[in-house]
């Protein structure tokens, strides 16, 4: 069974160390011990029954209690298990960063590491580039490189039809 245990905000990796040793030091029957990204305030504790939750948990600092209900695997699935997000950013690209300390700042896409999900971009604005690795999460996708490439040789190829136009007119005598 799968139990919620109320912690301090902030202090749930603090109570989950405690959670541990006392789980370690009374031999109690406590499978795992969970703090899910993103969820603060609560960590997941799997024990065989409510009374071992209890005095895991039991008179710890920055644990307030346990949650009544418990809770199966299906419901906490998608916050235990990583998903791979598909990854549309590429080399070249102009991208803003959403994050502090250089949000709003525009950026080009120097390199990129899928695996520990980050890019070093080099920043448009600095007056010497200067590469910065930001994760992926925190820069969004402006403008791709290849559709600037092609939107030039578009341009171009409009530029030159409209020069063979102009001279076709002189040649017929048009103004």
């Amino acid at each position: 069974m799968i139990f919620v245990i109320k912690v301090t905000t902030n202090k749930e990796d603090k109570a989950l160390d405690m959670i541990e040793e006392k789980a370690t030091k009374k031999q109690l029957n406590v499978y795992s011990l969970a703090r899910p990204h993103g969820l603060r305030g609560y960590v997941f504790l799997e024990a065989d029954e409510r009374e071992t939750a209890e005095e895991a948990a039991f008179n710890l600092p920055y644990v307030k209690g346990i949650i009544g209900k418990t809770i199966t695997y299906d419901e906490i699935k998608n916050m235990l298990e990583p998903t791979v997000a598909e990854i549309n950013i590429e080399k070249n690209d102009i991208v803003e960063i959403i994050s502090e300390p250089f949000k709003k700042e525009k950026a080009k896409v120097l390199r990129i590491d899928k695996q520990k999900e980050e890019a070093v971009v080099s920043l448009l604005g600095a007056q010497v580039p200067i590469p910065v690795t930001v994760k992926l999460d925190n820069i969004k996708v402006i403008r791709r490189e290849k559709a600037e490439e092609e939107t030039e040789e578009e341009n171009a190829e409009e530029k030159a039809s409209d020069k063979s136009e102009e001279n076709a007119g002189e040649e017929i005598g048009y103004v």
